[in-house]
């Protein structure tokens, strides 16, 4: 182990934190983060004078999205923290013990959907706000109203805020999948990300129609009880939904064994559930306990293993992305899942196949990747009785019967015909996706409708839609209402910023961060168009593969005259963001402290971010510069013993204004 694993694993888990907490798109199932985590912990505990505050270690999530009111919390939404045997969990409770006896605990299910605050005055519902970042998250208020079971009054005129989560049951799933399919969007891998994605909806007719609900479970220095239980019960009798499960233990080996039993039973349950949350009861020894930077030290979650079923491969067959990638996918005697019906699962590569010796007809053991993904585990092979059949990777693309080639040091074979009628279809989807161009209403069925009916063969026949109404109107289960919400979303996608296009494009190596990164650096796509690849690989975090890549990409007459039909369909081809001003602060980590007069901590945050500095939490070696108000304490006397350069805030303030 080594500090360069160290550093790999902050990277690798603030990427899989994003992906998770923000984009509600987890890539790796949650054993394997958990494993990842803990061992990014055993590091740091090893490299103590590599201590980073913005290590995923010291926070409870991720950044919030953009399209809502941020809104920072009274108090921080922390995460907890997890174990995953009844060892882990009797050590964690023998460490309170030790210090305050045999005490009390409540056990709670863990319910999988959306983390909430709701904020009460005066009687009545004033806010919903998501957990974000533990510090600051998103006013969803509009849309959280729109839950029936939630009291939008209360007998209680202080002020009352309550924290739970927000989930959608699995008949609401099961009905609302059945609806994206209908209309051709692409399905919910799971109820957590359905909840997730129907609070996130800009029109809370949306949010409504979705059949969301919530359980709620912490009121944050709570004056009417003097238990966590009693809070609940109290919290009950005020009209919320708090859950009929919790239970009172005194003893460990009690709660395990109850936990042993809602594992058994939880897939009867109407809501999904990922573990179990202990807490101690008593708040006065909660407030003694206290919290670490990122968890309370009085509560630990217990996760349930994933589960696993067996069945039967009945096929194996083989997809293509956008990218050309060929992957193998078992067809499966369909099974239950973790409330779902599963008939198919991915196989990821020709290596894996091999290296488990799966085949057709094998008996196997399926599990949900990430509780998302279903992917085959392992072959039974003491239940083969003679019929299986070896699997032997094909060496041409099934849709366009092209030759596919495996790549240099690479897992995955690729069709790399352009005209592969896969390729298009998948990279059209992915060109109309939420995280490119946003262009609700294309998922990946009706592209491939639209494209088997030649009316969309190119990204830019996207543009053309709207003069094929007839011909859309004609199609199954197409009305006048879903062509009009189509074409309205079409419009609206013009108005993106430069890096939705770029990201949209679905250029090799060029992923979200990279296009953000180009577009703030070039400011339209004109500039980019003309850069070298010296140009391209001398800016920050866009190495050489990549820069050939895109400046490949960009010396294509074909991609080049599409970049021209956009521009004539009136897309917007610049960068709409902020673009950072260079200044002595650039690239500098920047630390606050003290009361600052004439800005909120938020705004000289925002001025130092704007200016291209990292702002941190603490001092340290490597801090450039502390900016300190009045009554600045420990953080200020830190930096003087590192000689870390000081500025006052008038100090501050004239710097950048020279």
């Amino acid at each position: 182990m080594s500090k360069d694993r160290l550093f790999e694993l902050r990277k690798l888990l603030k990427q899989y934190n994003y992906e998770y907490h923000t984009l509600d798109k987890p890539t790796i199932p949650d054993s394997e983060y958990d494993a990842l985590y803990r061992e990014l912990e055993n590091l740091e505990a090893m490299y103590p004078e590599e201590f980073d505050p913005e290590s995923v270690t010291q926070h409870a999530g991720y950044e919030v999205l953009s399209e809502f009111k941020k809104v920072i919390h009274d108090k921080p939404m922390l995460s907890l923290g997890n174990v995953f045997s009844y060892e882990e969990l009797k050590e964690w409770a023998a460490k309170i013990e030790k210090i305050y006896g045999k005490i009390e605990y409540c056990a709670e299910f863990k319910i999988d959907g959306l983390a909430m605050n709701l904020l009460y005055e005066d009687g009545k519902f004033v806010r919903a706000v998501t957990r974000g970042n533990g510090i600051e998250g998103e006013d969803v208020t509009s849309n959280v109203k729109t839950i029936k079971s939630i009291p939008k009054t209360i007998p209680y005129k202080n002020r009352y805020e309550i924290r739970g989560e927000v989930y959608m049951p699995k008949m609401a799933f099961e009905r609302v999948n059945h609806e994206r399919i209908v209309n051709g969007e692409e399905e919910f891998a799971n109820p957590r990300n359905a909840a997730a994605g129907s609070i996130r909806q800009l029109d809370s007719k949306i949010a409504a129609s979705r059949g969301l609900d919530g359980f709620w479970y912490y009121v944050p220095d709570d004056i009417n009880a003097l238990t966590h239980y009693d809070s609940l019960e109290y919290a009950r009798s005020l009209g919320f939904k708090v859950n009929e499960n919790n239970r009172l233990f005194d003893n460990i080996d009690e709660i395990y064994d109850y936990i042993l039993k809602t594992i058994d039973k939880r897939h009867d349950l109407p809501y999904e559930i990922d573990g179990m949350v202990i807490k101690v009861n008593r708040y006065d020894i909660q407030k003694e306990l206290g919290f670490t930077s990122r968890v309370p030290k009085w509560a630990i979650a217990y996760k349930f293993p994933p589960e696993e079923v067996r069945t039967i491969i009945e096929d194996i067959f083989i997809t293509v992305g956008r990218t050309g990638k060929c992957t193998p996918n078992a067809k499966l005697k369909s099974v239950r899942l973790q409330g779902s019906t599963v008939s198919y699962a991915t196989l990821h590569n020709e290596d894996m196949i091999k290296e488990k010796d799966i085949r057709i007809n094998d008996t196997v053991i399926v599990r949900k990747a990430g509780d998302i993904i279903p992917e085959v585990v392992r072959s039974i092979k003491e239940e083969r009785n003679g019929t299986q059949i070896p699997y032997v990777f094909p060496d041409v693309c099934p849709i366009c019967h092209s030759k596919i080639y495996r790549l240099k040091n690479e897992a995955a074979h690729y069709c790399i015909n352009n005209d592969c009628p896969a390729k298009v279809v998948t990279g059209i989807a992915h060109f109309a996706s939420r995280d490119a161009m946003n262009i609700d209403g294309l998922g990946e069925k009706r592209v491939e409708t639209f494209y088997q009916n030649g009316i969309l063969k190119t990204f830019e026949d996207i543009y053309t839609l709207h003069t094929k109404r007839d011909i859309i109107l004609s199609l199954e289960k197409f009305a006048e209402k879903s062509y009009q919400n189509l074409v309205d979303a079409i419009e609206k996608s013009k108005e993106n910023s430069m890096e939705n296009l770029l990201f949209g494009l679905g250029i090799r190596q060029v992923g979200e961060k990279a296009s953000k990164i180009l577009s703030e650096h070039f400011e339209n796509i004109d500039n980019l168009m003309d850069a070298s690849v010296e140009e391209l690989e001398n800016i920050k975090d866009i190495g050489g593969i990549t820069a050939l890549a895109i400046y490949d990409f960009f010396h294509d007459d074909s991609n080049r005259a599409m970049i021209n039909s956009f521009k004539l369909h009136g897309l917007n081809m610049k960068y709409l963001g902020v673009k950072k001003k260079e200044s002595v602060f650039t690239n500098k980590t920047c630390v606050l402290t003290g009361t600052l007069v004439n800005y909120s901590r938020n705004e000289a945050t925002r001025l130092l971010e704007s200016l291209g500095a990292k702002v941190s939490s603490s001092v340290s070696k490597k801090t450039d510069y502390v900016i300190y108000g009045s009554e600045a304490g420990s953080k200020l006397d830190k930096a003087r013993q590192l000689n870390v350069k000081t500025l006052t805030e008038e100090e501050f303030i004239r710097i950048i204004n020279s």
